[in-house]
């Protein structure tokens, strides 16, 4: 099984860009998407709609914000969409489906860039967010989530860690939160197949960045370490074009 995901940057604007073509040729089992700033009631039928897919969405109540959708191949169904918080599901941030042998979590992470306020609410993000996986562990089904956690975990995760060590996206108090998903069990799917090499996921659109590869991995797919016997692939698929970010795989037994 192949899963993809990708901050889309605008629903709409990727559609324009060959979304659909895209995975036209790549077939993914799953396509998760975030930040789709777009609700399916006010699309039409051919622009929320992937040929040969269930699609799911969660929208935010402010329009053109955040949002994620998730298609899927086989209709594993959909258990929930959002945390069950008010504060993170006006957002539109989360869908949760039922995948079979485990739980596939689509999230768009908080970003925190704008704001003390921001900041608290992504690391507050975070700190539920690990309650909660760690809550479907507990009762017997594994978890894989992915999507723009909004944080590069590590150096390597980004081209110039020394300029950005005090912006958000790489505060010590973010990494750390990534650091608690690890010791909680949670694997960067990755980084753990590939340890030393140096990829991004997420470029500026206001400098070039992308043609510099001038980068950072915003994009993941972690999964709780009792799969790691299934995991087959994972990877950044940089060559695609059509957002500010990039989509990233992950193949699973």
């Amino acid at each position: 099984m192949r899963l993809y995901s990708w901050n889309v940057n605008g629903w709409r604007a990727a559609l324009r860009k060959g979304l659909r073509e895209w995975v036209a040729a790549s077939q993914p089992d799953i396509l998760c998407v975030q930040e789709t700033k777009a609700d399916p009631v006010r699309l039409a039928a051919n622009e929320r709609e992937l040929p040969g897919y269930q699609g799911d969405w969660a929208v935010a109540e402010r329009a053109g914000y955040s949002g994620v959708a998730t298609f899927v191949r086989d209709g594993f169904p959909l258990l929930q969409g959002g945390l069950g918080n008010p504060r993170y599901d006006r957002e539109g941030r989360v869908l949760v489906h039922d995948c079979g042998d485990f739980d596939l979590y689509n999230v768009y992470f908080p970003n925190g860039k704008k704001d003390a306020g921001r900041l608290a609410y992504k690391l507050d993000f975070y700190s539920d967010f690990l309650a909660q996986i760690e809550a479907r562990v507990a009762a017997g089904r594994p978890v894989i989530f992915c999507g723009d956690v909004n944080t590069a975990h590590h150096p390597i995760d980004l081209a110039r860690p020394a300029e950005n060590a005090k912006i958000s996206g790489f505060l010590p108090e973010e990494r750390a939160w990534l650091d608690r998903w690890e010791a909680a069990g949670w694997v960067d799917s990755f980084r753990y197949l590939h340890p030393e090499t140096q990829r991004y996921s997420w470029w500026s659109q206001r400098t070039a960045a992308r043609e510099r590869n001038v980068g950072w991995r915003l994009d993941y797919f972690w999964v709780h370490r009792s799969l790691l016997p299934r995991l087959r692939g994972a990877g950044i698929a940089t060559e695609v074009q059509g957002s500010d970010h990039c989509p990233v795989w992950l193949e699973i037994d």
